[in-house]
């Protein structure tokens, strides 16, 4: 998929840290539109993060899961906040310091008027998973319009990755809040990319 002038123009621009949030009285006021991206603990967030900006060293990467810790805010070209969250799922940290990033992002979903959509990254060596759907349906009820991303793709053989891309649309339909269409993505392999890019830009135009 070719992308468009409008979209290479806007993830050519500058783009820098803003905070680092690890409570809710912590976060600063902000009033550009922001755009979530939401997955299992190592999930490839920050992977897919630093793919869509072209920036290896923007976010935070790991293989232990739970690396994010806290609700990092990135500012692109002061036109969209993009907003890195702690996985939800199994996580290397103790069950209180989960629990409280769960919380976290529960109060973020829900009281953040300039959220306008959330993309919820699904790994598609094992597609939809229950946690996926409990995060799903939390959207849901907090009304946050939100497109499935399959991530790692590159790592699923062509036969599997239709059946997870299945899957992951059947799941999607399931919802009301969910936007049309599954995203496949590949970090590693910078495949889809350009996608996501279009999708994070309608975002922005349509809110």
């Amino acid at each position: 998929m070719e992308e468009s002038p409008l979209t290479r123009a806007l993830f050519a621009k500058p783009i820098r840290f803003v905070a680092g949030v690890a409570d809710w009285g912590q976060l600063p006021e902000l009033t550009l539109p922001e755009v979530a991206f939401i997955g299992r603990s190592n999930v490839g967030k920050s992977s897919l993060l630093n793919a869509l900006v072209n920036n290896g060293k923007l976010a935070r990467t790991s293989g232990t899961p739970g690396a994010t810790r806290q609700l990092n805010f990135f500012n692109l070209h002061e036109l969209v906040h993009l907003v890195d969250v702690p996985g939800y799922g199994y996580a290397k940290a103790g069950k209180k310091e989960v629990r409280h990033w769960q919380d976290l992002l529960k109060t973020y979903l829900r009281g953040r008027s300039q959220l306008t959509r959330a993309f919820m990254l699904v790994d598609a060596r094992h597609g939809v998973k229950p946690e996926d759907e409990k995060m799903a349906s939390m959207l849901d009820d907090t009304a946050v319009s939100y497109q499935m991303v399959l991530t790692k793709a590159d790592k699923v053989k062509p036969p599997e990755l239709a059946l997870v891309q299945e899957g992951a649309a059947k799941a999607a339909v399931r919802h009301p809040a969910a936007f049309p269409g599954i995203i496949t993505t590949s970090a590693h392999a910078k495949t889809g990319i350009d996608s996501l890019q279009d999708a994070v830009l309608d975002a922005l135009i349509g809110r």
